[in-house]
């Protein structure tokens, strides 16, 4: 996967979230996550919140004016949320210029590149989450967690990350574990099941 151009890989990782965000039920909403701070329903509204915030930025905008946290849906609506914010994204990412170009993110000023490949990191990461409170409905890409740990293991010190970092320490994960099983524990996951 080309990690030096991320948006086909950010792409497949949206198509690879609204594929889940439509197999949650209304009664999964406020079950528990593995990303503590959120339920299931506040994870969505954080993911539809992070799909904006990286679209607005790749529109040439201040991403950070999009608070994930803020995001307000109907129940019965994170699906078309979601299908609406990805569109947008990955239609904003599409020239080629926005790469190279000067991107405000929660980490600081980036090129583009960065920018996205940060945000395909989160998005394959808490489509991880999600996959793990509902049940595991879908069957996660392997290359795309591969691509998300690859950037994970590039941006994250393993231990000391801070109160400033939204992803706690890395944590011990057992011999041949799945890339899905140690992106999840490189961003300091506990499945649901095990928590």
């Amino acid at each position: 996967m080309n990690t030096a151009d991320p948006r086909a890989a950010y792409a497949r990782a949206t198509e690879q979230a609204a594929a889940l965000i439509r197999a949650v039920r209304p009664e999964q909403l406020t079950d528990p996550t593995p990303c503590t701070e959120f339920d299931v329903r506040a994870l969505l509204g954080h993911i539809v919140g992070g799909t904006l915030r990286i679209a607005v930025a790749g529109e040439g905008g201040d991403g950070l004016l999009v608070d994930p946290s803020a995001v307000v849906v109907a129940d019965d609506d994170w699906s078309g949320a979601y299908e609406e914010a990805r569109g947008r994204a990955v239609k904003a990412w599409e020239p080629e210029e926005r790469l190279t170009a000067p991107v405000r993110v929660p980490w600081g000023e980036v090129p583009g590149q960065a920018a996205l490949a940060g945000y395909l990191m989160e998005l394959v990461g808490h489509t991880w989450d999600l996959n793990e409170a509902v049940g595991r409905p879908l069957a996660l890409d392997p290359a795309l967690s591969e691509a998300a740990l690859d950037a994970a293991r590039r941006v994250l010190p393993e231990s000391g990350r801070g109160d400033d970092v939204p992803f706690a320490d890395a944590r011990p994960v057992a011999e041949g574990a799945d890339v899905h099983e140690r992106l999840a524990a490189w961003l300091g996951r506990t499945p649901v099941s095990r928590a």
